[in-house]
């Protein structure tokens, strides 16, 4: 798989997850260590200078994820420190900040 089809297929996913985990009524949650593992390590796949390229949109995507999931999961489960280990910076104020990253 080409660079660019290996970038798109990761924000693929990590677009799939915000969606997934966005405020509603009921998720379930026994998929996400499996999900985020594998987002996690499509991630550290990529060569530095191309998420370089993308780290601040990868921040808003997975922070706004991240914002979804803390009040289910709290500051200390696996998931919000493996999530956490992709973005830099500050978390987007919430699941709705989409001016983050930009």
């Amino acid at each position: 798989m080409g660079i660019y089809q290996e970038v798109y297929d990761f924000a693929a996913k990590a677009g799939a997850l915000e969606g997934y985990v966005y405020p509603k009524e009921k998720v379930d949650l026994n998929y996400l260590p499996r999900w985020v593992d594998n987002l996690v390590n499509h991630y550290h796949s990529l060569p530095s200078e191309v998420r370089e390229e993308f780290q601040g949109l990868c921040n808003g995507t997975i922070g706004r994820a991240i914002q979804s999931l803390l009040p289910y999961l709290g500051e200390d489960h696996e998931v919000i420190k493996k999530l956490k280990s992709v973005i830099s910076g500050k978390l987007p104020s919430s699941p709705d900040d989409f001016t983050y990253g930009r």
